[in-house]
């Protein structure tokens, strides 16, 4: 895993006060509170001694301070509801891929997790970071903090790709090999993988997945524009598209039936599903989004 640190360029440093602005103005209206709870009883905080009351459980009395009071005290704590948020972005050379006038997917992606990000945050959730491709190139853990915050929103804004390809398996056994519980994950990719997504299976019966899906306009729809030269970008694979009017048509079906399996494969793995396209915003129903999920 790679922690190398690039300069960020101030271009992208204003790119992210631009993204920090627009979030916060988006959540100043009062829609979002904290997640932490007062309710006393078991819990992660330890809050105070009190006198033993009855029907209290027996289980939080503090027998050595009791010994020394020669009265019985009970331990009294707050229960955290905070949440562990993972945020697993996909990197690969597909994600370099946009139409023209419109974003990179990889931009798109880059805004969307720092808005996730900065979100967790703002109720005061730990959020964590792994950047992956064919491998898991970073993971950053979950912390709270403004500052913490900031540094994950710069590692993925300044992270350098070192494969091309994707695996969504590979990202998903490291995140069930963590050491961390009923955490929200958020697997943000393109998912053009072939292969099923069997560890993606595992990790949907211990954490709540959501996965989103980043495409592209062309990606299920060609233009009749004759013959295109087109390279794979994972591959380097060459080949040339006849979008004259039958070939477009034809390629079309291929690519929506492409998109159609994609989504059965999430649907099998138990996941949750969201599309985001190039073509429309999505920075507001995906706040909206993270709000209804977390029953705010």
């Amino acid at each position: 895993m790679s922690q190398t640190h690039v300069p960020i360029s101030p271009e992208v440093l204003c790119k992210i006060k631009e993204i920090e602005i627009y979030t916060r103005r988006l959540l100043s209206g009062g829609f979002i509170g904290s997640s932490r709870s007062s309710v006393k009883g078991a819990g992660l905080e330890f809050e105070q001694m009190r006198d033993y009351l009855p029907g209290d459980d027996v289980r939080y009395i503090d027998w050595n301070v009791s010994s020394r009071l020669d009265r019985m005290v009970v331990r009294e704590y707050i229960e955290e509801k905070d949440k562990t948020i993972l945020l697993a972005v996909d990197l690969s050379h597909s994600m370099f891929f946009g139409s023209p006038s419109r974003q990179m997917k990889s931009e798109n992606v880059q805004q969307l997790a720092s808005v996730l990000a900065l979100v967790a945050s703002y109720m005061q959730d730990k959020v964590g970071l792994i950047l992956f491709s064919d491998t898991v190139e970073c993971f950053v853990p979950p912390k709270r903090g403004a500052s913490h915050v900031r540094y994950l929103i710069q590692k993925i804004f300044s992270h350098q790709t070192m494969h091309a390809s994707t695996s969504i398996n590979v990202a998903c056994d490291f995140i069930a090999h963590l050491k961390i519980k009923n955490a929200i994950v958020f697997l943000i990719s393109d998912f053009l993988d072939e292969k099923p997504f069997l560890a993606l299976r595992i990790i949907a019966k211990k954490h709540d997945v959501i996965s989103i899906v980043c495409s592209d306009a062309y990606e299920t729809k060609l233009p009749s524009v004759g013959f295109l030269s087109v390279v794979d970008p994972e591959s380097r694979q060459e080949a040339v598209l006849d979008l004259r009017n039958k070939g477009a048509r034809s390629i079309t079906m291929f690519l929506q039936e492409t998109s159609k399996t994609r989504h059965k494969k999430l649907r099998l793995s138990g996941s949750s599903i969201i599309e985001i396209t190039s073509d429309r915003p999505f920075i507001h129903e995906i706040i909206k989004f993270f709000c209804r999920r977390i029953h705010i």
